[in-house]
């Protein structure tokens, strides 16, 4: 039968989804079981079919699934007790004890005599009566808050005693339950409209309990309470009460949404409504919020927050954007209003210091979620049509808004912002809006000047048309605020060469004193922070310049100044600092040319970049001394852990870069993780650009191959880090980071056997016999090292059992190598799988007919280490089959060891290595193989 007719044909779909079964593979079964079901004409095959891909699914923890397989099943032949006790297991793992007790019920009826049937019964009855004594216990509970809470005459302190109290009752899965089915939501509806902030946030944590996790529960609440009270209390000017319910709503999106990323086909899935009305409701009301006057700034800006992380895909394979494309529809106008709004008019919805970011933030998600060109140009004709509008409009302030909303798109999708920009006349009006006397006026136009810029191109035009006039504005502006960006943006065009030294927009020594007054006026804690976040914007920008990295980072008040800003309320200044702490580590990417297309350039006279000579690696080094003196891992660690829209992706790889330059050296990661850096990692290496996830998971590697593991990553925080590390073993890192990451890896190996099973799930272990083959001497003796500490886990060995591969040949000969670090961890391998698996010795003579000259290479190796491994492997070897330990002793292993027993160790302690090789020669005295002479260590073969 040919592989097409084999594909075809459910018999030999499902003998091979057994195969797989058998051996682990219970995806592949699936998969096998899933075609063999879409193949298939028969119903008591379909039906068999479905009962054992339930297995798999049980196997799989997917539960849900195996209860609709096996329900499936059953539907076919109700008598089918297998599929009834798959049924049962599954609805017991889901919480659906009364339906598992009656299948295990109908299990045991059918065939008393089965042991499993039974304890499963058993468990199931202990269990029910748990859940009711439960019940019951905390039906009173909730009774009994709900009185306090209604009792008009108990005091304030009672009230938000039990308000509390309901918080933690909630909590648990029968309090959440008790306080659902009495009418708790109608009650919490009272409590949302208390002016005692106390009970209000504790109603609304109440409500979080009730939501989290339980989607028909989320459905039922929100159709209740609606959405208008609950975005009502988000956008009341109370921070704590706004970030609550912001809190609240992030649960209730991810209830409705957690069982739409799954494949359900249970009986109850099937009785849910579909959550998209819902979800639609929740981000029209969140929508509506942002333009409303009645809005407080943290409320907007939590709502903003909300629709960063609800709206886009949160994984590109995902090909249904549709969510992006009704909100851009049907909110991009609101969202452009937010935009485009001028703080310092006297009209327009309230907004905080970090609300413009936020939007530029959105703008940029919506954006970067669309999937074809077709997509993105109606986004940017949207956002132009809307800019253009505005600023067609004879008024002052209607042009502002266009030139802010413009301002806002560059910080952005800036090629939206570009193309807003191009609009006729608006590059005008901000040269001219520089010259006015309005100094919010004046702000407006400065800051578009400065996002302008950004593009070389743009910059290009603004130089010569531009610079005189901010040069102007920073003599004469008689405005802090005016002073400070007018500098921000002569510090921008003066950078507008990067780190090349050869490139400079400005005269020799311009930069460097920009910086110095950027240092001043960051250090000046008589200005407003706002201010002061502009200098760090400034030296964003000049860092490129290694003579201002150099004056920076010997200026401790200014780093302290600069930290400190970090560590402050004010998120929009995060991506400044990243920016800057890049630049002064020079942990950005740098392309080395080739050096032959370098000398044709130099022939062609055309420009060749050059590196600055305080870019050396010994100026780098002492200048990340100096930051980390300052306390630079502090403002990182807090940096990370502001849950902000400006924490973008590309603040995150910053840190994530700057954390990799700062443990480079070894000396300073004990510095790094003793100050919460370790910590700070783990998220940064799963929540980053690409670039980002790598760099986060080197500095990971880097701090698990010198520091203790245990101690950096305490807890259960010590499994966090095993994806990451293996993520790095991958074809498109560098040999470097995969040598770091196998090097972690195997220091993590040799912990516990948790930790070994957490690198089996995650697929480590293909991973690292493939770099048991690389060409890289480093990197094949550091993967040998790291399967050596593997071995000590079942699940691998049984690898090596398994015939038709050439696992353990491979270790045979690498210990016959001349490479004494692989010869090291080869061997090493050997011993333990031969003292673990003594089936396997029978094989070792038929991996190579070297076999034995490579085993008693290792006997005579001049390395201790290497000696022991032999003597080890020869006493496994003997020890499984006698006819090898007279192949051995009929060679000249005989004499060697009869040479290494009589060994010695230092100061009268036993030789571990003699003692091996004298159990060696006992073992074959045992056989009768050889004799002993009497004297120790001395033997000969016993004549026939």
């Amino acid at each position: 039968m040919s592989n097409k007719e084999k594909e075809k044909d459910p018999a030999t779909l499902k003998d091979e989804g057994n195969t797989l079964f058998k051996a682990g593979d219970m995806k592949g079964a699936a998969c096998c079981y899933s075609k063999a079901i879409k193949l298939s004409d028969c119903k008591a095959e379909r039906a068999v079919l479905y009962r054992n891909r339930s297995a798999c699914y049980l196997k799989l923890e997917e539960y849900t699934k195996a209860e609709a397989d096996a329900s499936k099943a059953l539907d076919t032949d109700p008598g089918d007790v297998k599929a009834r006790f798959r049924r049962a297991q599954a609805c017991q793992k889901l919480g659906q004890l009364n339906q598992a007790f009656e299948d295990s019920q109908k299990c045991a009826q059918l065939e008393p005599k089965n042991r499993a049937f039974q304890d499963l019964l058993r468990e199931l009855g202990a269990q029910i009566q748990q859940k009711a004594k439960q019940m019951n216990s905390t039906d009173a509970r909730v009774q009994q808050m709900f009185s306090l809470l209604l009792d008009a005459s108990a005091t304030d302190s009672d009230r938000q005693k039990a308000a509390q109290n309901l918080v933690v009752l909630s909590r648990e899965d029968a309090g959440a339950e008790q306080i659902f089915r009495n009418d708790g939501v109608k009650l919490i509806q009272r409590l949302l409209e208390s002016k005692l902030e106390d009970i209000l946030l504790s109603a609304l944590r109440t409500l979080v309990g009730l939501c989290t996790g339980h989607q028909s529960r989320t459905m039922a609440i929100v159709n209740e309470l609606g959405m208008q009270q609950l975005c009502g209390v988000m956008g009341t000017g109370a921070s704590a009460v706004s970030l609550a319910a912001c809190h609240l709503l992030q649960v209730m999106f991810e209830a409705l949404t957690q069982d739409m990323r799954k494949d359900f086909r249970g009986k109850d899935e099937a009785m849910l409504a579909e959550p998209s009305r819902e979800l639609r409701s929740m981000l029209r009301h969140l929508l509506d919020m942002l333009p409303a006057a009645a809005v407080s700034g943290p409320g907007r800006d939590s709502a903003i927050n909300l629709l960063v992380k609800q709206v886009p895909r949160k994984c590109q394979k995902n090909p249904d954007n549709s969510v992006t494309l009704w909100v851009i529809d049907q909110g991009l106008k609101q969202i452009l209003e937010v935009a485009g709004t001028v703080p310092e008019l006297d009209h327009g919805p309230a907004l905080t210091e970090n609300t413009n970011m936020s939007c530029s933030v959105l703008l940029s998600k919506l954006y970067d979620d669309l999937k074809s060109d077709k997509e993105r140009e109606n986004f940017s004709k949207l956002c132009e049509d809307y800019v253009q509008q505005h600023f067609n409009r004879p008024d002052v302030e209607s042009k502002l808004r266009a030139i802010q909303s413009a301002s806002t798109l560059l910080q952005g999708p800036s090629d939206t912002g570009n193309q807003a920009l191009e609009v006729p006349g608006m590059m005008d009006a901000v040269i001219a809006l520089c010259a006015s006397k309005d100094v919010s006026h004046q702000q407006v136009a400065v800051e578009a000047l400065i996002h302008a810029s950004g593009k070389a191109k743009r910059a290009s035009f603004i130089t010569p048309n531009g610079v005189a006039l901010l040069k102007d504005l920073y003599k004469n502006s008689e405005n802090d605020r005016i002073r400070v960006r007018a500098l921000v943006g002569l510090c921008k065009l003066g950078s507008a060469g990067g780190t090349d030294f050869s490139m400079k927009q400005f005269a020799e020594g311009s930069t460097v004193k920009l910086a110095k007054q950027c240092r001043k006026w960051l250090c000046n804690d008589a200005l407003p922070a706002t201010s002061r976040r502009w200098s760090v914007e400034g030296l964003a920008y000049l860092t490129f310049d290694a003579d201002v990295k150099e004056d920076l980072v010997g200026d401790r008040n200014a780093l302290r100044a600069m930290f400190e800003l970090a560590k402050s309320e004010d998120k929009t200044v995060l991506f400044a600092v990243g920016s800057t702490l890049v630049n002064c580590t020079n942990s950005y990417d740098v392309e080395k040319p080739d050096p032959q297309m370098l000398e044709l350039a130099k022939y062609a006279k055309q420009h060749v970049p050059e590196e600055h000579p305080k870019d050396e690696a010994s100026y780098v080094e002492k200048r990340l001394g100096k930051l980390l003196e300052a306390g630079v891992v502090s403002a990182l660690v807090c940096m990370v852990r502001h849950e902000s829209p400006a924490l973008t992706e590309s603040c995150r790889e910053c840190v994530a870069r700057a954390f990799l330059a700062l443990v480079d050296r070894q000396q300073d990661r004990g510095a790094v993780v003793a100050q919460g850096g370790g910590k700070a990692l783990i998220p940064l290496a799963s929540d980053n650009t690409v670039i980002g996830k790598v760099k986060s998971a080197q500095a990971l590697a880097k701090i698990t191959i010198t520091s203790n593991p245990e101690i950096a990553f305490p807890g259960e925080r010590i499994y966090e880090v095993v994806r990451p590390l293996i993520s790095l073993l991958s074809l498109e890192c560098t040999l470097l980071q995969n040598f770091e990451a196998l090097m972690a890896l195997t220091n993590l190996a040799g912990i516990s056997e948790r930790l070994r099973q957490k690198m089996i799930q995650e697929k480590a272990v293909p991973k690292m016999e493939g770099y048991m083959f690389e060409e890289h001497e480093l990197v094949r003796a550091a993967a040998t090292e790291c399967m050596c500490n593997m071995v000590l886990s079942t699940e691998v060995q049984q690898l090596y059992l398994a015939t038709g591969n050439d696992r353990l040949k491979l270790l045979v000969l690498y210990s016959g190598e001349e490479d004494e670090r692989l010869r090291r961890a080869a061997a090493g391998t050997l011993a333990m799988l031969t003292a673990e698996q003594p089936e396997l010795c029978a094989r070792v003579p038929a991996t190579t007919t070297h076999w034995l000259e490579i085993l008693q290479a290792l006997l005579l190796s001049e390395v201790g280490d290497l000696r022991h491994r032999g003597v080890v492997i020869a006493r496994n070897l003997m020890t499984a089959e006698r006819s090898l330990a007279e192949t051995l002793m009929e060679s000249e292993a005989l004499e060697i060891l009869s040479v290494l027993a009589k060994g010695g160790g230092d100061g009268g302690t036993p030789d571990p290595i003699a003692k091996t090789a004298q159990s060696c020669l006992d073992k074959a005295i045992e056989y009768g193989i050889i004799q002993s002479s009497g004297e120790a260590g001395v033997a000969r073969i016993v004549e026939e």
